[in-house]
Order: C-alpha cells, then sequence, then structure tokens
C-alpha cells in the first residue's frame, strides 16, 4: 500500500511540474518562442544589405532558396573558383563570370552527368562548330556523342547573321558554351541564378524555353498529351520541391519532362544526362538506334512502370516504333531524290541557296521530327496533322521542284 502512494505522490509531482512549465513557457516573450523556419530567414550580412537596397530581387529569391535554408552563403557560390578571372568588389574577391564550375563546388556528381550529354558540347557546337573548345573537350565529348561536336557551324547561321544567332540560336544552345575556366555550361540555364530551384526545372515550361517550335516541338506535344493535360489540371497538388534523390508518385502522380528523362522517380537513380534512357536519335534526318538502345529502353520502362502496365508500355513504344519506320521511309525516298539532284548537277553545292533545298530541310527538320517526337509522347495531332500529313503534302511538292529542274530550258 505504501509503495502505491510513493508512485501516486510522485505522478501528481510530476504531473505539477509539467503544468508549471507549460504555464511558464506560454508567458514567455512571442520574440523569444516563435522562431522563422530556415527558409524564411532573411538574407544579412554585407552583400543582403547592399543589394536589398540595389537589386533586392536576388536577395528576395535566395532567401526562397534551399541554398538559403541550407546556409550556402553569397560567397560560396560568387568566390572565385580555380581558373576563373578575380576582382575586387567592396572588400571582398569575386569571381567575374559564375559558371558551372562554381556549381560542381557541391554538385560534382550532377555536373559530370551533365558533360556526356547533348546538353553539353554538342548543343554549342551544332550552331557554331567545334571551334570554340580545347582538343580535350572535343575528345571528351565524342567519347559519348559521335559527331555531334566534330560537326560544321550550321549553314544558317551565315545566312541569318550575328544578331539573329547571339538573339535566337545562342539563347538556347548556349546551355553548352564552354567557359573561360574550362568548364562547360551553364546549370542556371535550368535552375535560375539565385532561387536555384528544383521545381523550376521540373515545370515543362522550363524545358520548353528550348524545346518548342517547329523543330523539335516538344512542349506543344506535351500540353496535347495526356499527361499535359493531367499536370495543367492538378499542378496544384504536386510537391515540386521533392528531393530528386527521394521522389516518389505521391509527389508527382503525373509527369513532367523532367520526371521521365531525369528524377529518380520511384527509387530509381536521378540523371542529369536526358539522353540516358533514349533509345533513338529521333532529332536525325534518318533515325537510327542509339548504341545504348536496349539500357535506355529499359531505364526509360521503369520510369513508366511507376504509372502503367507492362503490356500497355511495350504496346505503346511498338507503335511509335512504327511511326519512325514510316517517316524514315518517306525522308529517305526524299533524301534519295535531293543526292540525285546534287550527283546530276542539277543543285548547287551552296547550301540553302535554292527553293528546293528549303522545302526540303522543312521535310524533314520539321515535320518529320515532328511526327516521331509526337508518337513517342503521346501527341496525336502531332503525328498526323503536323507530322504525316505535312510528310505527304511535302513530298508532292519536293517531286513536282524537282521535275522543274530537270526539265529542259523553255519547256513548259
Amino acid at each position: 500500500m505504501a509503495s502505491f502512494r510513493s508512485v501516486f505522490i510522485a505522478v501528481i509531482i510530476a504531473t505539477a511540474l509539467l503544468v508549471a512549465a507549460l504555464l511558464i513557457q506560454a508567458r514567455r516573450p512571442r520574440v523569444e518562442v516563435v522562431q522563422a523556419r530556415p527558409e524564411a530567414v532573411r538574407a544579412t550580412g554585407k552583400c543582403a544589405s547592399c543589394h536589398r537596397a540595389e537589386t533586392a530581387a536576388i536577395v528576395q529569391e535566395y532567401e526562397l532558396s534551399r541554398h538559403a535554408a541550407v546556409g550556402t552563403t553569397c560567397l560560396d557560390c560568387h568566390g572565385a573558383a580555380e581558373g576563373q578571372e578575380k576582382y575586387e568588389h567592396r572588400g571582398f574577391v569575386l569571381s567575374k563570370e559564375v559558371t558551372a564550375k562554381n556549381c560542381t563546388q557541391c554538385h560534382a556528381r550532377e555536373y559530370e552527368e551533365f558533360l556526356r550529354s547533348r546538353h553539353a558540347a554538342p548543343a554549342y557546337a551544332a550552331i557554331l562548330g567545334p571551334g570554340s573548345f580545347t582538343p580535350e573537350q572535343v575528345a571528351f565529348s565524342e567519347q559519348y556523342n559521335p559527331g555531334a561536336v566534330k560537326r560544321p557551324a550550321h549553314p544558317l547561321t551565315g545566312l541569318e547573321g550575328p544578331a539573329a544567332v547571339a538573339s535566337g540560336c545562342i539563347s538556347c544552345h548556349s546551355v553548352g558554351k564552354p567557359n573561360k575556366d574550362g568548364s562547360i555550361g551553364a546549370c542556371t540555364a535550368c535552375h535560375t541564378r539565385h532561387r536555384s530551384s528544383v521545381a523550376l526545372a521540373r515545370l515543362p515550361e522550363t524545358c520548353g524555353q528550348c524545346h518548342m517550335g517547329p523543330d523539335h516541338s516538344q512542349l506543344e506535344i506535351y500540353r496535347e498529351s495526356k499527361h499535359g493535360i493531367m499536370f495543367n489540371a492538378f499542378r496544384g497538388e504536386m510537391n515540386l520541391d521533392a528531393k530528386p534523390n527521394a521522389l516518389q508518385v505521391a509527389d508527382m502522380p503525373v509527369p513532367t519532362c523532367a520526371t521521365c528523362h531525369m528524377s529518380g522517380l520511384g527509387g530509381g537513380p536521378p540523371t542529369h544526362n536526358p539522353g540516358v534512357r533514349l533509345s533513338y536519335y529521333l532529332f536525325a534526318e534518318i533515325t537510327q538506334k542509339r548504341a545504348t538502345y536496349q539500357q535506355g529502353r529499359d531505364a526509360m520502362t521503369a520510369v513508366c512502370a511507376n504509372c502503367h502496365a507492362s503490356a500497355h508500355i511495350k504496346r505503346f513504344f511498338a507503335d511509335a516504333e512504327s511511326v519512325v519506320t514510316s517517316v524514315n521511309s518517306r525522308v529517305q525516298e526524299a533524301k534519295t531524290l535531293m543526292d540525285g539532284l546534287r550527283a546530276r548537277g542539277l543543285l548547287t553545292p551552296t547550301a540553302l541557296d535554292e527553293p528546293i533545298e528549303y522545302t526540303y530541310f522543312d521535310f524533314w527538320h520539321y515535320y518529320g521530327r515532328t511526327a516521331k517526337h509526337g508518337a513517342f509522347m503521346g501527341g496525336a495531332d502531332f503525328v498526323q496533322w503536323h507530322g504525316n500529313y505535312e510528310l505527304v503534302k511535302g513530298l508532292v511538292e519536293l517531286k513536282a521542284q524537282a521535275a522543274g529542274l530537270q526539265a529542259p530550258a523553255g519547256a513548259h
């Protein structure tokens, strides 16, 4: 009985102490007990004190970033890395140009994956050729993308002129521009400079900055697809800030471009090389399988399997491959026609100086690509009216133009 009384008294005393502690805590000043979340803490220090007055938006963006939440400072990114040109700025020694090299201090694996992708050196070389790269950079990229860097500058760069190239082509293709410090590319093309946002990189509109328009209509195709329609309807339910190596279907039950091509959805490995899950060179004049066809197909199938049954996935890819075969056949017929005209001296050696060359360029570069991309992304209208219909019509036009070139002078 005495033992029970002792326990009972101990419980009463402990309860009284707990209640007293809660009463004391409740009476503490609010400033002592209410603490802001890390992501809401305002930037402090000399950088913020000046830039809050001069360029307030970048301070606000930084304060909302993951970098701010984990304590990454302005100097961590803007301090000069090895090989970068330095300058003195109000008592700090900074890099004159923040590049991918600064990002590699923490994100080395992501950068190495990016270097192996077509977003790196091949993107820039597609416009201006290999002249801006070192021999080592060319050799490295050619290991993973044969022929993608060792190529001549695009003929349109000379025809359209430097203003169009600088404000048009390079705006997208600078994602793979070589930097003075020996690095390649700009991480900020997808993540932005001061927000450094994973959520932004997951949005289809971010990829659509470049992957849109008649020669690679991925954004338009995505918006037409069931994936795009569902994302637009349920966008507010998506956890776009989920960590890449822990992304689950509960975070993003509807995929965006990055979900399929880069994310670690369902426990798979995330990547900064969007090509590792691809099985064909869909952008090519005549599409061929990639050397890594099976690995790419297996990797993409694993992502699809988070949402779709295996029978549906197999049928989808089989249908898409049939479109590739059909488009290849039509493009090959048109290409054989053009090659024959050149062999007979009916076309000049100069690229894109005759109407029929533009007809052919549009034929494969716009409509052929569109049909193929539409098939692999679920865009029926792009397979049909923006793709195969234009190919059928274009082949008739090409044959008529070729007949005109072959007719004797003065014939009607």
